[in-house]
């Protein structure tokens, strides 16, 4: 039985806390835990990098908590910290402004508040320190007085960070929508050098969660175990969905009447930017020589011999442009702020990144104009597959009559 420790980071809702040096952040989080997950100090600036925490937190459930530096701070180190504390930004579903009741309200939280509005983000003003100031004076309706050091108002603080929570939004699936109860689904997933030891990767891990919580059954094999598999079964499946580095075999191995698509593709639609990444992977074919792609993942791993984003897709996509291109990689929370010396930007399926990330990513991509594709859809697109792949979307039927590569 799956636990709350076993769900995936970017299944998490994330809580910022956002403030200046020695506004009681860090004494907060520990208080709204129940655990001392952040060092704390009455020294300005503890909190040197970013502290990143799952758990569990009634009523919202699995969190991640981020426990960022000090927005005021000074100096070159200073600005580097203000600088991850805007990539958290980038990330947070919920922010908590903590103000010291002592200092108040001034220009580092106006500056916070104004970054936090300008992302749309769901936030709370929290006055720490309430046992130092009087606190009967009337408050707005997103504002709070709470005391970390004597526990005060925490268990309320807690309740109204759960009352943010967005309701009504329709919930997203990986695939179990667009299959029946009783369905099953054959999934392709190659066990090559760059496989993880001993287990599946977390695309695959959960396109199989959500078929079988959909009522439908998953069938895993190996791409050589394909085509005999599909000739033992009483009856063709309702899909295929296999990895994209083997697209271009299970293509030829399934027949044309079952649809077939990949885990990327299904992982970018989920991450809500499919449709933003058939419209960009038409730039692959205008690539000239000495262009520069950047190929940006969410997740960092161990670089293997024939690693997908540093290896496979940069000699794929040359042998199809015939162009000297050059590449640039990313990966893990590091996404450039400034992408315009880039002809295209080819991204992963964000298994690791939560929606508010991806969805930061793709509006900087938009805003400075660069053309974004996901690895399955240009993989798809540079192998003729790409209409095909999609075929399985009735809401990407108008994209699908792009000209594949």
């Amino acid at each position: 039985m799956m636990g709350f420790s076993d769900t995936p980071a970017a299944e998490r809702v994330h809580i910022g806390f956002f403030g200046r040096r020695n506004a009681g952040k860090s004494s907060l989080v520990n208080a709204i835990t129940g655990q001392e997950l952040s060092v704390v100090s009455d020294v300005k600036g503890t909190t040197t990098d970013p502290v990143y925490k799952a758990m569990e937190l009634l009523p919202i459930g699995p969190v991640m908590i981020l426990d960022t530096p000090g927005f005021d701070d000074e100096g070159t180190l200073g600005a580097l910290r203000v600088q991850k504390t805007k990539q958290v930004l980038g990330k947070t579903d919920i922010a908590v402004l903590v103000v010291d009741v002592i200092e108040g309200f001034g220009a580092p939280e106006e500056e916070l508040l104004s970054l936090i509005q300008a992302r749309g983000i769901p936030y709370l003003i929290v006055y720490n320190k309430s046992e130092l100031s009087d606190t009967g004076r009337s408050v707005a309706e997103n504002e709070i007085f709470v005391s970390a050091k004597q526990r005060t108002h925490i268990q309320e603080l807690k309740e109204r960070i759960g009352a943010m929570m967005k309701t009504g939004e329709k919930r997203r699936f990986l695939v179990r929508d667009l299959l029946k109860p009783n369905d099953f689904v054959l999934l392709v997933t190659p066990i090559d050098a760059s496989a993880p030891k001993g287990r599946l990767i977390l695309p695959q891990q959960q396109v199989i969660r959500d078929i079988i919580d959909g009522d439908s059954t998953a069938i895993v094999v190996r791409e050589a175990q394909l085509k005999t598999t599909l000739a033992r079964l009483a009856e063709p499946p309702a899909m295929v969905i296999t990895d994209s580095q083997v697209f271009s075999f299970v293509d030829r191995e399934t027949p044309k009447d079952i649809p077939l698509t990949s885990f990327s593709i299904l992982m970018a639609r989920y991450k809500g930017f499919l449709q933003m990444s058939v419209r960009g992977v038409s730039a692959m074919k205008t690539l000239k020589n000495g262009d520069i792609v950047l190929i940006a993942e969410g997740c960092t791993h161990h670089r293997q011999c024939e690693d997908i984003g540093t290896v496979k897709i940069p000699r794929w996509l040359r042998e199809t442009t015939g162009k000297k291109i050059k590449i640039e990689t990313a990966s893990g929370r590091e996404f450039p702020e400034d992408l315009s010396k880039y002809a295209l930007v080819i991204h992963c399926g964000g298994c690791m990144l939560n929606a508010r990330e991806m969805q930061t990513r793709m509006q900087r991509v938009v805003a400075q104009g660069i053309p974004v594709t996901n690895y399955g859809v240009l993989i798809a697109y540079m192998k003729g597959i790409l209409k095909r792949s999609l075929s399985v979307f009735e809401d990407i039927t108008e994209l699908s009559e792009i000209e594949t590569g």
